[in-house]
């Protein structure tokens, strides 16, 4: 009984130390990071704070920048072009990223409406040589290169456009009518015979595009085989 009493005893004891020895590993690991962790746990306190107050004024910004989007679109159907102009000025420097984009396409397009292609193309060209996503910089493109058509390098359109005429482009057909065109400028018939009929051949083309390509084969693929 005594072999087991001290048996016990001698476990009991071990047991405590374990425990006093943890306890003041604790206590140092406390007194050497115990400000690191509170700091940690602030800084995630206040980051998810942060982060919550973030998203709550990106969405006003958002809600703000399409509510004077809007206007400018009210305005331009009204007939007041200035004032919708003043708006997407405005909203170019301080809307949101995407209405950013958005206002300058806009304001490309009133300029163009009004005659003054040569600031539409300026704006185009910026939008496409920009950080905005990739399907705003190809309209761009595309809208730039239409513009550039009569008066630009013939070499300079081509440049723009014959990026998005690949057939895995879901711009090709228009890409495609604007290579035909600098074609014709160029006297060029067979290549802009051949870009015409792909156009026309095209399922996936616009009914209206591969109808006008069609119409433009029509013209220039006499030409081409004379």
């Amino acid at each position: 009984m005594t072999t087991q009493n001290d048996d016990a005893a001698t476990e009991l004891l071990i047991k405590e130390v374990d425990e006093d020895l943890r306890q003041e590993k604790l206590e140092t690991l406390w007194k050497t990071y115990g400000n690191l962790i509170i700091g940690a746990s602030v800084a995630l306190v206040l980051g998810v704070a942060g982060f919550q107050g973030w998203k709550a004024w990106d969405a006003r910004q958002r809600q703000h920048s399409s509510a004077q989007f809007s206007e400018a679109a009210r305005l331009v159907e009204q007939g007041k072009r200035d004032q919708a102009a003043a708006i997407l000025g405005k909203l170019m420097v301080d809307g949101t990223s995407g209405y950013r984009v958005l206002s300058e396409l806009k304001l490309a397009d009133l300029k163009q409406d009004a005659g003054d292609t040569v600031s539409a193309a300026a704006i185009y060209e910026k939008i496409a040589a920009g950080s905005a996503d990739a399907t705003y910089r190809d309209v761009a493109r595309l809208k730039a290169a239409y513009l550039k058509l009569d008066g630009a390098d013939p070499a300079a359109v081509e440049k723009m456009a014959e990026p998005l005429a690949v057939e895995s482009s879901p711009w090709r057909h228009s890409a495609r009518e604007i290579l035909a065109l600098v074609a014709v400028r160029r006297g060029d018939a067979a290549k802009a015979a051949d870009l015409y009929r792909k156009i026309a051949d095209d399922q996936a083309a616009p009914q209206g595009l591969r109808a006008r390509a069609a119409e433009m084969l029509a013209a220039v693929g006499g030409r081409a085989k004379g």
